[in-house]
Parts: structure tokens; sequence; C-alpha cells
């Protein structure tokens, strides 16, 4: 899913604006373009002809907003509770559903107005028509302002969500930051991995992609997501993203320690570690900075936890699990 391409919602002021200057400018070209009978004639036809554009101008893009923001129960598990836990969804449910309430009052008001307009038998009645349908649109809309906010909080927040693609076999490297997870994930990716941060706050998640081999059509996803010995209702949105990511989209999770702890003490890594066996999925240690580390140490800690200290054998592993979990 890519939210990135979420359009910014606008205020009922300026999709008013457009509709009115669409409106004139197109219905001053039919006036120009077209002969009429009689000056009642060419009133109603140029009226009904106006209000039309409006009713089309302003329902499009009402309906572009609907067409843009996806379904709840057609996402991805990942997303689906990403959009649970970082937005109210029931009020941006109503606040969807007022715009569609919009859309609709808008076309019967157009239909009512139409009707009018062509059954019209005098000339003075027809300017009256034609604004009481502009103020019946422009009071729909204004009735809709705070939930058009609504809405625009809610996409400025998912345009933050990561481009994971759900569908492919992950890998998620978990650990505290600056334990060299980023530089761990480059060395996985190749030379010139396709790493992009999406950021929610001050960091984000990277998202890169490696082949078992050049011409090679098994690919893993390849996640680097922050650590946090926080609660799930304490956690900050892009620590819920990375909690969401590591237990619904990760065939494998991979651990970095940092031995040196000039990031974060040992014992807390070991927590984080314990914690993160609750997600049940398979997990294998990776050792980074082994070259400011003693080699006794290294081994040491490595064979008590069965760690990884080779970027080489790591990406066998991941390839090997994604395989038995049938996703390769």
């Amino acid at each position: 899913m890519n939210f990135q391409e979420l359009k910014k919602i606008d205020t009922p002021d300026l999709y008013l604006d457009v509709a009115f200057r669409k409106a004139k400018v197109k219905s001053d070209l039919r006036r120009q373009k077209l002969s009429f009978t009689s000056r009642l004639d060419k009133s109603k036809k140029i009226e009904m002809y106006r209000i039309e554009v409006m009713k089309d101008s302003v329902i499009n893009s009402l309906q572009k907003i609907l067409d843009s923001f996806p379904r709840l129960k057609e996402l991805p598990d990942f997303y689906r509770e990403l959009v649970r836990l970082t937005l109210d969804h029931d009020r941006l449910r109503k606040s969807l559903g007022a715009v569609r309430w919009a859309a609709d009052s808008i076309s019967r008001f157009f239909k009512s107005y139409n009707r009018k307009l062509r059954d019209c038998s005098m000339v003075e009645d027809i300017n009256r028509l034609r604004r009481e349908f502009y103020g019946r649109v422009s009071s729909v809309l204004k009735q809709i302002r705070k939930e058009l906010e609504v809405i625009e909080e809610a996409r400025k927040v998912m345009r933050q969500y990561p481009h994971i693609k759900t569908s492919m076999p992950t890998a998620a490297i978990a650990g505290f930051p600056n334990v060299g997870k980023t530089t761990l994930l480059a060395k996985m990716t190749g030379s010139t991995p396709d790493i992009q941060p999406y950021a929610f706050t001050t960091r984000g998640i990277n998202i890169g992609y490696m082949k078992k081999g050049a011409d090679s059509k098994e690919k893993v996803q390849v996640l680097d997501t922050p650590g946090t010995l926080n609660r799930l209702e304490k956690m900050n949105n892009i620590e819920k993203q990375a909690y969401l990511a590591m237990k619904l989209c990760a065939d494998i999770i991979i651990y970095v320690f940092d031995l040196t702890e000039t990031s974060y003490p040992l014992d807390k890594q070991l927590i984080l570690y314990e914690k993160l066996k609750s997600l049940e999925k398979p997990m294998v240690c990776y050792v980074s900075k082994t070259d400011m580390v003693g080699r006794k140490d290294v081994s040491s800690f490595s064979e008590k936890y069965s760690c990884i200290i080779s970027p080489a054998e790591l990406r066998s592993v991941i390839f090997r699990t994604c395989k038995d979990t049938g996703r390769v």
C-alpha cells in the first residue's frame, strides 16, 4: 500500500470557489456558442447548464476524497491494525460518511432545481432558482467543514505509513537505535540498496530489498525497525508501526546486539531480546561492531546466544527461513 499519494483535503470555501469559477466560465462559453428562440429559453438553458457544472465540480471533488481513502476491511492486516492504533477510525469513518451524504444531497438538489428551471415560465424566477441552488450547495459543504478537517488530519498521519509490501517475504531487523541495524541493512541489500526513510517524528522505518542471486527471482524485503521497551499503549506512532511490522509482516526477526554498549547497556538489549520472543517468530541474533570488541568476548557471547557475525551467513539463514515458511 502506498498512502503517500493521498491528496490534500481542501476547505469548503475552496471547493465552492473552484465550482463557481468553472460554472461561470463554462456557462459564458455556452452563451456565446448557442442560439436560442427566446429570452426565456436562453436563460433557462444557460442556468440549467451553470448549475450542472457547479454540481459536477463539487461532487467530483467529494468523490475523489471517498475514492482515495481505502476501506478498512479491504486493507491487509498490517495496515488495518495500523489505522486502528494511530487514528480514531470511528470518527474517520463517520466523517467519510458525511462526505458521502453531502455528495448525495447535492445530487438530489440538482435534480430538483434542474426540474424547477426546466418548468419555469418567468424569466425573473430563473436567477432566483440558480441562487437558491448555490445557497443549498454552499450550506451542505459548510455543514461538513469539521468532517473535512478530520479527514485531512487522518491523511497527514496515513501519508507517513511505510510502503511495506505485505505479500512479500519479509525479514525485520530489530534492536535499539544506533546498534548497527541500518549498516546491516545496507550490507545485506547490496552496494546500492533501495532504502527509504518514512519519518513519523524524528526517524522512521528503513526498507530494503535483497535477491538471493543476481539472476534469482527469490527476493526478500528487509525492514529496519526501532526497538522499544514500552507497552503498546505507551508507544509512539513509529514504535507502533514497527511493532506491527514485526508481528504481522515479518517471517523472521534479526536481533542486533551491540557489545560495545555505546548505544544501550547490554542488560537492556537482553530484556528487549527476551520481550521480542513473545512474538513467536523465527529469530536469529547478529553481533554488530565486532571490530570494536575483543575476539574472545564476541566468541563467548555468540556461542551463548547462537549469534551470527557474518552478513553473508545471515542472508542465507533469512532465505532458508522464508523458504521454510513457504513465502519464497
